[in-house]
């Protein structure tokens, strides 16, 4: 079915003006003022409301096994909150552990998204351990479309890759051309002074962030930096956190490293204060890298307007109540994580836009058109073009309301953000020409996002990004 999308004002990474929307075969056909509607065309009157490109979240966990449980969302449920919080592609972590094998867990992943998902989606692949295996696994996930890989420098002996695997897999993603992603801490150092901070009887959420200070997640940047260097490889540091490692990113893209930032929703809005509330209250705000102190906040919205962080992120990962109580007696037993697929573009816009920390462009560009050129995804998402993928997302910036988790869509008990005020929220939001989602409500179709496979981009000599 025709769609035509009226009187609205067109906001891109670029550009702003007033134009309508001609939507035909899923992709975007014709952009022009006083546009004729075909008979069978619905009208969408955007008149007073903005219009964005779909955003993209390139940083969420729906399936994943992690600390003795499981994320409580499903893709139903995290697809829905996605598309009513204007997010209509999201890149999934696929994070089998160094016990699980890679090639069963991509396909396992893979059947747990496909016909569930109401936006589209693609993949991160995480690499937890290199054995002899790894190689023609890792090609063969490539081949399927699944152009980007996942390492982490944390979590010992779970998900946690050492030197030597780092190097060989930032060599074989050289080879590949495709970008590897990374959270950037130092687990032996997070290893022992968790030990350290527990024999001395501190076990409360409020040691979470001293167990994994800010020079170990500079630490962890720096050196997954050199590493980049010295295998040629294209990079990407996943929720950086702080100012330190943020210095040690920027050292590295000064030296001509191919290294991209995303800072993630938490870390813009919240301070370690939230996780050093007593029992309950401080284990919601636990994630690593943690909450840190809120001198680092003016540091990342400057940093994100500036384009020295490239991308926001979400890294989504609802865990309910009752099991961040599995970590009642000890904080490494807190499962990781504050949702936020929902939030993240109603939060961006009202604290960064509508503040006057966030330029409207670069808002766009941090939360969709930089993730789909970084990630293979464009032209056909990120972008409002002839020829894209008709995922547009009507803004009605004269909305008023307040984050809350008794009218969340996520699948979890409470919100991170709870009692936030929000000064605006997707009117309208569609995903390939079909509308997903008005005024709050999802009146879509459940099964509409499809896998979106990506072609790599990331060759020695190339210029991505």
């Amino acid at each position: 079915m025709a769609l035509l999308i009226k009187g609205g004002e067109i906001v891109t990474a670029e550009a702003r003006y007033h134009s309508d929307i001609f939507v035909e075969d899923e992709v975007i056909r014709t952009i022009g003022v006083d546009l004729a509607a075909p008979p069978d065309a619905e009208i969408i009157d955007a008149s007073g409301k903005l219009v964005f490109p779909g955003f993209i979240d390139p940083h969420v966990h729906i399936h994943l096994p992690f600390m003795a449980t499981f994320a409580k969302d499903t893709h139903a449920t995290a697809s829905k909150a996605a598309l009513i919080g204007g997010t209509t592609t999201f890149i999934e972590m696929c994070c089998p552990s160094r016990k699980d094998d890679a090639l069963d867990s991509y396909h396992l992943w893979k059947q747990k998204a496909e016909g569930n998902s109401a936006s589209d989606y693609a993949f991160h692949m995480a690499v937890t351990r290199y054995d002899p295996q790894t190689d023609a696994q890792l090609r063969e996930i490539v081949r399927d479309g699944t152009a980007s890989f996942k390492i982490f420098l944390a979590y010992k002996n779970f998900f946690g890759v050492d030197d030597e695997e780092m190097f060989r897999t930032l060599t074989l993603a050289a080879e590949l051309g495709v970008i590897t992603t990374a959270h950037c801490e130092n687990a032996e150092l997070v290893s022992q002074l968790q030990q350290l901070l527990l024999a001395q009887g501190k076990a409360g959420p409020e040691w979470h962030e001293p167990s994994r200070p800010e020079a170990v997640e500079a630490e962890g940047t720096g050196r997954f930096a050199t590493f980049l260097q010295q295998t040629n490889a294209a990079g990407y540091v996943v929720h950086l956190s702080c100012a330190p490692a943020l210095r040690a990113a920027v050292d590295a893209k000064m030296r001509g490293v191919r290294l991209f930032v995303e800072s993630v929703l938490p870390h813009f809005l919240l301070d370690k204060t939230y996780a050093e509330r007593a029992g309950i209250e401080g284990m919601k705000h636990i994630m690593s890298p943690p909450l840190r102190d809120k001198r680092n906040l003016p540091a990342l919205w400057n940093s994100l307007q500036a384009g020295l962080i490239d991308t926001v992120g979400t890294d989504h990962c609802p865990f309910d109540t009752k099991q961040k109580l599995l970590g009642a007696q000890a904080f490494t037993q807190i499962p990781n994580g504050i949702p936020g697929i929902e939030e993240r573009v109603n939060l961006m816009w009202t604290y960064g836009v509508r503040r006057g920390l966030l330029d409207i462009h670069r808002f766009v560009d941090a939360l969709s058109t930089k993730p789909a050129r970084l990630f293979g995804l464009a032209p056909r998402k990120g972008m409002i073009a002839i020829g894209s993928d008709a995922d547009l997302v009507v803004y009605d910036p004269s909305y008023r309301g307040t984050i809350s988790a008794r009218t969340q869509h996520a699948n979890n008990d409470y919100s991170g953000f709870e009692g936030f005020p929000i000064e605006g929220r997707p009117s309208v939001v569609t995903v390939r020409g079909k509308v997903q989602v008005r005024d709050g409500t999802f009146v879509g179709q459940k099964d509409r996002g499809r896998m979106l496979r990506r072609e790599p981009q990331y060759f020695k000599d190339s210029h991505a990004g």
